[in-house]
């Protein structure tokens, strides 16, 4: 029903206008009885040999949703019903800032993927903090956090421990993102001093809360050898809770879609089957060079069950939706479990 009638719809309207059109559908649909069925939505994603318990948290199945589709933490609860085991709101900043100018979301439809830049537009934390208060008692919420654009490089820690200390008592992890293209200078971020300065001053926060939350880092795909290095030996320095590879690429090699249309569309992070093959490579990187040392949530080009088994084999201990969840529909989550059911 959804590639055949929803997405078809959809995908008449320009990207970001037919999301925020998904979203009051999703709210309006799933309250209606048997919809949950035409869309794939199956109660196997409840089943107990899905369950998978990483960082102290039992997720009731390892399929999640990326940070990006539901900015402002106003979705979770229509998602939730759709069978995800964990959704991911934000990237949240302290301050609401509106993201960089319309348009900056593009489908690029031969290569089943996107372009995106963003740039962090949503309504800030304090505003998230009023809807999650209304949070699903048995969903599992992430959180993901980020800098206003506004904030320089060196005051950032500043704006990560606001969103964290707003959000600590609302969500059930959190995610510290330094790796979006959309942001200028935020991927500086990644190299070894700052990233570990600010990774820091985050765990020793956590440390004093009366029930700490587990801290993952995000990072990008277009990391150098030398980075890639570094961020290992960062996590286990400062034995954070996990990592999540990856974010959107900047690399646009590969791709099906013209040079011409590329070049209209723009600057932006690539998300979808083109980032397929470079995350899970990554992760079985890291896995091997950190010799399994810490749980990896990993993402991009999910678009078949089959994908997301190429994950789980790499290395990943969960898996992430967001590209795929666009293209594929709800039946992708309950395809990807039966997959994992059935090995």
């Amino acid at each position: 029903m959804y590639k055949s009638l929803i997405r078809p719809l959809l995908f008449q309207f320009p990207a970001e206008k037919a999301h925020h059109i998904a979203a009051r559908l999703m709210k309006i649909g799933l309250s209606i009885p048997g919809v949950k069925s035409f869309l794939g939505v199956s109660k196997l994603n409840y089943h107990p040999q899905l369950e998978k318990e990483l960082f102290g948290i039992k997720f009731p199945n390892p399929v999640g949703l990326a940070a990006g589709f539901d900015k402002d933490a106003k979705m979770f609860k229509s998602l939730g019903k759709l069978g995800f085991g964990f959704v991911e709101i934000g990237t949240l900043t302290p301050l609401a800032q509106p993201g960089n100018p319309k348009p900056r979301l593009f489908r690029l439809k031969e290569d089943n993927a996107l372009i995106n830049r963003m740039g962090f537009n949503n309504e800030g934390v304090d505003a998230a903090v009023m809807r999650l208060k209304k949070r699903n008692p048995g969903l599992i919420i992430g959180g993901n956090i980020g800098k206003n654009k506004v904030t320089a490089n060196e005051r950032a820690t500043e704006d990560y421990i606001k969103c964290f200390q707003k959000l600590h008592p609302y969500v059930d992890y959190f995610v510290v993102n330094v790796s979006s293209p959309n942001t200028p200078n935020l991927r500086e971020l990644q190299e070894k001093e700052p990233l570990t300065n600010l990774l820091n001053s985050l765990i020793k926060l956590n440390q004093q809360e009366n029930r700490p939350k587990p801290i993952l880092l995000k990072i990008a795909p277009d990391l150098s050898t030398g980075m890639i290095n570094d961020i290992v030996e960062i996590m286990l320095e400062t034995k954070l809770d996990g990592l999540i590879v990856n974010n959107t690429t900047i690399d646009r090699s590969g791709l099906k879609t013209s040079e011409d249309k590329l070049k209209e569309i723009g600057a932006g992070g690539l998300s979808g089957k083109p980032l397929r093959l470079k995350s899970t490579e990554l992760i079985a990187e890291i896995k091997r060079k950190s010799n399994k040392a810490f749980p990896i949530i990993g993402v991009g080009g999910i678009h078949s069950a089959q994908d997301a088994i190429e994950k789980l084999d790499a290395g990943a201990d969960l898996i992430q939706l967001y590209t795929g969840f666009i293209y594929e529909g709800p039946k992708l989550i309950s395809d990807i479990n039966k997959a994992i059911l059935n090995r």
